[in-house]
């Protein structure tokens, strides 16, 4: 199949090669089969067809220093020649195939057929005209007209049906285009520095061509495959291409191949690229996924039929996305995992408006590490906290509604027919029989339309609308949100745990006082006072090691500081030196970086660099610079005033550290120490030892860079704490440095009882004498811990996943965590809220984030907490309104259908309420902005209800006034208006102005309630800010128009007659009166009403995801007494049958069968993550479940 969809895909391209066969000297064939090569095959390809790396540059005319000439033409020409970077999304769903969708819904399937029947028998008249007789001929005959319109009410059902069937497809759509908008925005935010004519230059990752000589380094996610030029230390993670976890080394003549979608885990260096988009490796796994996808889609169709109606929607793009990335995750992985592919497309296609993130890359295979991909899909995966909740009040109403309908049906049947054929004891005569099918069929509609309102459709769609529009206008606010269901767990959110440089601080560094030649120089030293030699030393060691991409450049406007491009720690080093009235620039041309003899790049765990270059007399020198504290421990000598190397003991050394190191880290400043040291020609030192390299130092000077705390953060920290959110500073700085810019950011107050530990202690805090970390001793640091400094990445994992297994606490933790570099993926996957850095951030922090901040800013988080509790409260409302008229509406056709034989609200009217109710009202609702006041409540937390007691007696007071009205209507609105009654009407009688007014005054009191609705804490002043949603005025106006239209105008299919003004007068006082009585609500204290159950809420058991459970079986079992261990197997057998249960309970209804593939996919992945857990039972479940395709047919259709 490959083959196939690949070959056409070049099929074009093959055609303009041969007309520009001579343009340059390799096909885009022949790179495409060498970048299939791995390793020494490579190299020997590489050596035997084009002799070496330069000349393959040659071929493509490009220079490996200067790059492409970067011209219009040429760039054109390679565009065209060889493709262009960028993978052809999967076309979005048609507006048909939405409404297609829409149309599944089952009420919708049961009213149309209902619907269809009535139309068929009110265009069947029987033969004998005897059907006088039929029926008990209430109110008289009908007239001829009449019974002519009967089929008005069937084609009025078809027609709202399609109304609604309408609108859910056109906000699907406009979703979906959102989230296309939103891709390609995050799309065009990711740049990638190239080299055209000589200069460094960041261009957009599509604008990538073959040819262009693209610089990598630490931290970068390659976006199109090419071979490695030049570079040092080059290590990279290659796992999402073959599954392999070990990082790969680069050299140009070991293994030049750099693949498109892998990570830099460390060093730096060039590469020319050789394929571009659909050609790159993951182009092509992109290309076989799309059309494996089609194939599936097709299977699909035949087998699993969608859900029974009451399952919510997936909400949104947010579940499908993360089916795909699964997808991705398994088929990226170059072993296509078992038979999971095929279970994980169909469960992707089948998702509800989803198609948005389906097979958009982002520029990359969403690869992640498989392991981590999985683990992270378990944790991400589970349902968000409100989609969960509002599943389950769904279905609940939705039983509640079944249940309401069937009797509603069964009641006027049997009354029906014992009124008909046992008290008249009429005969059931043959020529009668369409006339009774009639009545059944009305009764039937009745009762399908009690369902219909019964079940509130609008909500998977208010939390549709509320996130869409969060999310558009969080881009404002600088959040760039690429996991819908992230938004609303922000606001959720209990802990921040945020890094300090660039978060906290400006991130422009620069160096402040400094240590050189035995004197501390609290600012800036005097050039003239440093002796010529060490000077000379200084600005060499700063110049060369450091990555020749750290740039300082002259600022862009007059008066601004000047561009710090690159590290921003060596720009502060580099700033030095241009402080001290020296320069770096004819130190580093005299010595370029093709000439540097090794580089031991930065990376976490040495926590310093250095460089070797060789010396005129053939020895060798090494520049080292690093945290001061670790690179002092290797230094034996010093530089003393004169310029001359001393000794240094380990007793002078602790001197230094108390008399310059720690004054400078109290003051908040962070100390780098730059040393040297020089090696003999021969013997040549053995490279590779690092350990006998880094040591023998000579310390040349040590600095304090200070990084500016950012002006807003210290407000921003204080509205979180106002807010019940505790602010954590995680950094790799010197404990000393930490604290004082805790302190200055207000993350703890002097005087306070608080923890700031380093990573050392803190890790010997938590673990127990074997070195295995213990929930139990995190739980005792945890609660006061606000600094944790020194800390390596895993330190930031194992505190994140404390916090959140805890059970410490009644509530458990919701955290969000910050990060920017590579290193921080781990934690940013395992927090429920992942925030990367828009700017400073690495491409690998940013894959594993659920959150970008495109300014890098700290206070943008609080945006995202104001939005993300803004969301709550949008449903909220949206839900306090919803049930009102849900409550009301089913209680009146119930019981009118019941003393009245005849819904007192029309099939269509109903519709039309359910219109209004659930599709306008959750769009008013759900737009309202956010305001301040909402950062002045404590978090929900997770076993918050939905429906707090507040809410429960808005929407039950409501209902009781509603209710009195509308009764009071109808049993004596007659003699109230001195209107005819519209009560026991035969079948097809004409719009009594009885009905229409009840009709009317319901419909007015939703509206005045949608007002009330906006207030969910008890507040007065429904109207506050009122103004300030359009969105909500329009709707609310707009319906009252049409309600006026078709109170008028709306004749025989809205069975209304018209209303003369005083009638209107009264409709609309009482719809007024219910702002009245929301005032009269509000004054009953809630405290009295202990009897309103809330609901809504997770309970307990549901609260900690089984896969939790699973997951630290490993880390508890050694550690814990045998009580936990009996608990454990208790967990697991109730585990395991819970999930059988689950499995059988699927196959019987084959209704909610996307729901049991997701979660048995990730009860899959624990299988092979938690060795304990993978029983037979599991594993032959499982395979069952991954081929949905195979179910014998009746299992599959049962839905």
């Amino acid at each position: 199949m490959g083959d196939m969809t690949n070959s056409d895909f070049y099929s074009k391209n093959q055609r303009n090669e041969s007309s520009h066969g001579g343009e340059f000297g390799c096909t885009m064939e022949e790179l495409r089969s060498l970048m299939e090569l791995r390793g020494t095959e490579a190299v020997v390809k590489i050596k035997e067809t084009y002799g070496d790396t330069e000349a393959i540059c040659r071929r493509l005319k490009t220079s490996p220093v200067e790059g492409l000439p970067g011209t219009a033409p040429d760039l054109e020409k390679r565009k065209q020649i060889f493709g262009q970077n960028f993978i052809p999304p999967k076309k979005p769903k048609t507006f048909l195939q939405l409404v297609w969708e829409a149309l599944q819904d089952v009420t919708l399937i049961i009213l149309e057929i209902a619907a269809i029947i009535s139309l068929g028998l009110s265009f069947y008249h029987p033969p004998g005209e005897s059907n006088e007789g039929c029926a008990t001929a209430q109110g008289g005959a009908e007239d001829e007209g009449e019974a002519e319109a009967g089929w008005i009410e069937g084609a009025a059902i078809l027609l709202s049906v399609i109304c609604v069937v309408l609108v859910t497809a056109f906000n699907d759509w406009s979703k979906e285009k959102q989230f296309r908008g939103l891709q390609s925005r995050i799309e065009q935010e990711q740049k990638f520095t190239v080299v055209r004519a000589g200069q460094v230059v960041q261009i957009p990752v599509a604008e990538i061509v073959v040819g262009d000589i693209a610089q990598i380094k630490y931290g970068d996610l390659l976006p199109a495959d090419g071979l490695f030029i030049q570079g040092n230390d080059l290590k990279i993670d290659e796992s999402s291409l073959t599954g392999e976890s070990d990082q790969v080394r680069k050299s140009v003549d070991k293994d030049p191949m750099l693949l498109s979608g892998t990570h830099v885990m460390e060093g730096s260096g060039r590469m020319v690229v050789t394929a571009v988009g659909v050609n790159s490796q993951t182009g092509i796994i992109f290309t076989l996924l799309g059309a494996g996808g089609e194939e599936e889609e097709k299977k699909d169709k035949k087998g699993v039929k969608k859900g029974d109606g009451l399952q919510l929607p997936a909400a949104d793009g947010v579940a499908a996305s993360n089916a795909a990335d699964s997808v991705r995750a398994s088929l990226v992985n170059g072993k296509m995992q078992d038979g999971n592919v095929d279970s994980s497309q169909s469960k992707a296609k089948q998702q509800d408006g989803a198609a948005a993130m389906e097979m958009q890359p982002l520029k990359s295979a969403e690869g992640g590490d498989a392991d981590d991909k999985k683990k992270a899909n378990m944790h991400k995966k589970e349902k968000s906290v409100l989609q969960g909740k509002l599943t389950k009040l769904a279905v609940q109403i939705g039983k509640a509604g079944l249940v309401m309908s069937a009797i509603t049906v069964i009641i006027l049947v049997l009354y029906f027919t014992v009124d008909t054929f046992v008290v008249n004891k009429k005969p059931w005569l043959p020529e009668c029989t369409p006339v009774y099918v009639q009545y059944f069929v009305k009764f039937f509609i009745i009762g399908v339309t009690v369902l219909v309102v019964a079940v509130p459709e609008g909500l998977p769609l208010a939390v549709t609308i509320s996130l869409a529009y969060s999310v558009k206008k969080m881009m404002k606010d600088n959040n760039l949100v690429r996991h819908l269901d992230a938004c609303e767990t922000m606001g959720n959110a209990t802990a921040i745990c945020s890094d300090k440089t660039g978060t906290l601080t400006t991130n422009r560094m620069t160096v402040v006082q400094a240590y050189v030649g035995d004197v501390h120089y609290k600012e800036i030293p005097d050039p003239s006072s440093i002796n010529a030699k060490t000077m000379e030393l200084l600005v060499n060691a700063i110049a060369i090691n450091s990555a020749y991409t750290t740039k300082i450049l002259p600022p862009e406007k007059e008066g601004a500081l000047p561009r710090q491009v690159g590290n921003k720690t060596e720009c502060g080093l580099l700033g030095f030196v241009l402080d001290l009235k020296q320069d770096y620039e004819p130190v580093r041309s005299q010595m370029p970086e093709e000439k540097l003899y090794k580089v031991y790049t930065f990376n976490s765990v040495r926590k310093s660099m250095s460089t070797v270059i060789k010396m005129p007399d053939e020895s060798f020198r090494m520049y080292s610079k690093g945290a001061s504290e670790i690179v002092l421990k290797k230094c034996c000598k010093i530089l003393s005033g004169a310029g001359e190397p001393r000794v240094f003991r380990p007793r002078d050394r602790d001197e230094m550290v108390k008399k310059v190191i720690e004054p400078m880290a109290c003051d908040g400043l962070r100390t780098i120490c730059v040393a040297y040291r020089d090696f003999p020609s021969s013997p040549e030192p053995d490279w590779d030892n690092e350990n006998d390299i880094l040591n023998d130092l000579t310390c040349i000077c040590v600095v304090g860079i200070e990084d500016p705390v950012r002006p807003e953060v210290p407000e921003a920290i204080r509205k979180c704490q106002r807010a019940g959110i505790t602010v954590r500073m995680v950094t790799g700085d010197n404990i000393n440095t930490a604290r004082a810019i805790a302190i200055k950011c207000g993350i703890i107050h002097p005087g306070e009882d608080f923890l700031c530990l380093e990573g050392k202690e803190f890790n010997r805090r938590i673990r127990n004498e074997k070195g295995e970390i213990e929930q139990e001793r995190i739980d005792k640091i945890w609660p006061k811990l606000r600094v944790l400094a020194r800390s390596s990445p895993t330190d930031k994992h194992t505190l994140v996943k404390g916090i959140i297994d805890s059970t410490h606490t009644e509530q458990r933790q919701v955290v969000a965590v910050t990060g920017d570099g590579t290193n921080d993926g781990p934690a940013l996957k395992k927090a429920d809220v992942g925030f990367a850095m828009g700017i400073a951030g690495t491409d690998v922090a940013k894959e594993a984030s659920d959150i970008i901040l495109t300014d890098d800013n700290f206070s943008s988080i609080v945006k995202a907490v104001m939005w993300g509790r803004n969301v709550y409260d949008s449903i909220s409302k949206f839900l306090q309104f919803q049930l009102t008229v849900n409550v009301v509406a089913v209680i009146v056709a119930f019981t009118g259908a019941c003393i009245t034989q005849d819904s007192p609200l029309k099939a269509v009217q109903m519709l039309w309420v359910n219109l209004i109710m659930d599709t306008f009202a959750s769009l008013a609702l759900a737009t309202e902005p956010p305001t301040e006041t909402l950062l002045l409540r404590k978090p929900y937390g997770r076993n918050k209800p939905l429906i707090s007691r507040t809410m429960m007696k808005n929407i039950l007071g409501h209902a009781v006034y509603q209710l009195t009205l509308i009764f009071t209507l109808l049993f004596v609105g007659e003699k109230m208006f001195q209107i005819d009654s519209g009560r026991n009407a035969p079948l097809h009688s004409p719009p009594s102005e009885h009905y229409t007014i009840i009709f009317n005054t319901f419909v007015m009191m939703q509206l005045f309630n949608e007002i009330n609705a906006r207030k969910i804490h008890g507040e007065r002043n429904v109207f506050d800010g009122i103004f300030r949603n359009p969105i909500f005025c329009t709707i609310v106006l707009g319906t009252f128009a049409i309600q006026i239209v078709i109170v008028q105008f709306g004749g025989k299919p809205f069975s209304c007659s018209p209303l003369q003004l005083d009638q209107w007068m009264w409709c609309i006082f009482i719809g007024l009166g219910e702002l009245v009585w929301g005032q009269v609500i509000a004054t009953i204290p809630t405290s009295r009403l202990k009897f309103l159950k809330e609901a809504g809420r997770l309970t307990q058991k549901e609260e900690i995801p089984e896969e939790e459970l699973n997951e630290d079986v490993e880390e508890i079992d050694h550690a814990e007494r045998e009580l936990r261990r009996g608990q454990i197997l208790w967990f697991r057998g109730l585990n395991r049958i819970q999930t059988q249960i689950e499995v059988v309970n699927t196959f019987k209804s084959g209704a909610s069968f996307q729901g049991a593939l997701r979660r048995q996919s990730s009860v899959t992945s624990q299988s092979q993550d938690v060795a304990n857990l993978s029983s037979p039972s599991r594993v032959s479940l499982s395979n069952a479940l991954s081929s949905p395709t195979s179910l014998p047919p009746a299992a599959a259709g049962q839905g």
